[in-house]
């Protein structure tokens, strides 16, 4: 399979490699987000002369060897006889001294793990041969708290970074780019369970229908990415439970910071500070506030951001023990199918649509510039209640109102005046009104009403 997307990120790591001077990159991200990819890929278009070498969870010497054995074969020399990552730095500065090299250190986490001082080290190194070396290095790691900490202040490497890539997870546009056969709106259901992460989405065969592949890739028992959510959690978290406890109250709809607490079962406020510090770090979770009224804690709600996860802890973990029991075909079809389509993939919907509102942003293609884009807080005097717009935007001119519906029937003129009504009852007052539907509309946009059909989603750039 072709290399897809990430064309931003691929232009950095060219433009760093091609220089003709010593640098230094970082690039972090969560497993299975295309890390290893996207830097074999830039060493491949580049075409420099490279060095990649995956640390392993072992010793220092461990993989001093390792790596003396990769340079002995690149250079057809015999082995050599180096014994800590000093001096393998110290003879790879030396030697490229005149010719550009790349040296590739994978999952450097685990490097820093076994060596002591491995931070100390690197930056002694990068000092030392930052005027004489036309050396590359690029450390790669998906421990992100790790990764981050080498750039606070008081690592020794802060300040010696000249690239940072925080790789993060692929849009649905560029996502949809793995599976092409599939309909519209099935890209939008595929999505909407394996999210942007690119392994992933290189399991999925869109030869076969989406209930196909959720069955065998992640609901089936012994399925593929079966234990994918909960291996991930393990690595990064050692206290699981409380955080399993969480994760499922975000998946069963509480949002609340109070709501998360009485639901989940941990013991105190501090500790769920905690654990949703961590899992906001892992981008597993994010934390919104309206953007009417950012700074008020008590309008603050949390979520699932991670699609895999979400869909999880919605209907694997929840259903595990009748998982373990059932045929595949009727667990999907009690427990999963009519929930995914009527309020699992509908919701996803409203975040697929604003990212297709920022990719547009960000093109340049939509006029005002979109400033601040989230949830609208509103209290509805006349009715005697209050509540949250889903997709609001605010510009230069005001705020922009936007309805999506993932639904089978078209949107008619009446619901759209019924929902514009009720928005008028609010203090929003937005100048513009953006009806996004899956299945069209039986009624023609005007000067405060833009239409958006789900094929305008796909358009190519």
């Amino acid at each position: 399979m072709n290399f897809i997307g990430r064309t931003k990120q691929l232009k950095q790591l060219e433009k760093e490699i091609n220089n003709d001077r010593m640098s230094f990159a970082l690039i972090y991200g969560r497993r299975r987000v295309g890390k290893s990819e996207l830097i074999k890929q830039a060493l491949k278009d580049c075409q420099k002369k490279s060095i990649y070498y995956e640390c392993r969870q072992v010793s220092e010497k461990s993989n001093v060897d390792g790596l003396c054995e990769i340079i002995s074969e690149l250079h057809n020399l015999p082995k050599l006889g180096l014994n800590s990552i000093e001096e393998v730095l110290d003879y790879l500065f030396k030697a490229y001294k005149d010719e550009k090299h790349v040296l590739v250190l994978d999952e450097y986490p685990y490097l820093r793990e076994g060596t002591k001082g491995m931070d100390s080290i690197l930056q002694a190194k990068i000092d030392q041969y930052r005027e004489t070396s036309k050396l590359t290095i690029v450390i790669l790691g998906s421990y992100v708290e790790i990764m981050k900490s080498l750039l606070e202040h008081s690592n020794p490497l802060f300040g010696r970074v000249d690239l940072v890539i925080n790789l993060q997870q692929m849009d649905f546009y560029d996502s949809s780019l793995f599976y092409p056969n599939f309909s519209d709106e099935d890209k939008i259901r595929i999505y909407s369970v394996f999210g942007g992460i690119p392994y992933y989405n290189r399991l999925i065969d869109d030869r076969k229908t989406v209930r196909e592949n959720i069955i065998e890739l992640i609901s089936s028992s012994g399925a593929r990415l079966e234990n994918e959510v909960t291996m991930y959690l393990n690595s990064e978290i050692s206290k699981i439970t409380n955080a399993n406890e969480v994760i499922d109250a975000l998946a069963r709809g509480y949002s609340r910071f109070s709501d998360i607490l009485a639901q989940s079962h941990v013991t105190s406020s501090p500790t769920l500070v905690d654990i949703l510090n961590k899992l906001i770090r892992m981008e597993l979770v994010e934390k919104t506030s309206p953007i009417n009224d950012e700074n008020n804690r008590k309008k603050t709600s949390y979520s699932i951001c991670d699609n895999l996860s979400l869909f999880y802890y919605r209907y694997i973990f929840k259903y595990s023990s009748q998982q373990k029991i059932m045929d595949e075909d009727i667990f999907y079809d009690k427990y999963i199918a009519q929930n995914f389509e009527e309020d699992f993939v509908p919701h996803r919907f409203e975040t697929i649509c604003r990212q297709y509102l920022i990719r547009q942003n960000r093109m340049g293609k939509i006029s005002p510039v979109i400033e601040k884009i989230g949830k609208y807080y509103y209290d509805d005097p006349v009715n005697h209640r209050n509540g949250e717009f889903d997709v609001v935007t605010l510009d230069e001119k005001g705020y922009v109102f936007y309805e999506v519906k993932f639904r089978k029937q078209k949107i008619t003129k009446s619901i759209i005046n019924k929902e514009i009504e009720q928005v008028n009852s609010t203090e929003l007052k937005p100048y513009k009104y953006v009806f996004i539907s899956r299945s069209g509309f039986d009624i023609s946009p005007r000067d405060n009403l833009n239409l958006i059909d789900l094929s305008d989603l796909f358009k190519s750039e």
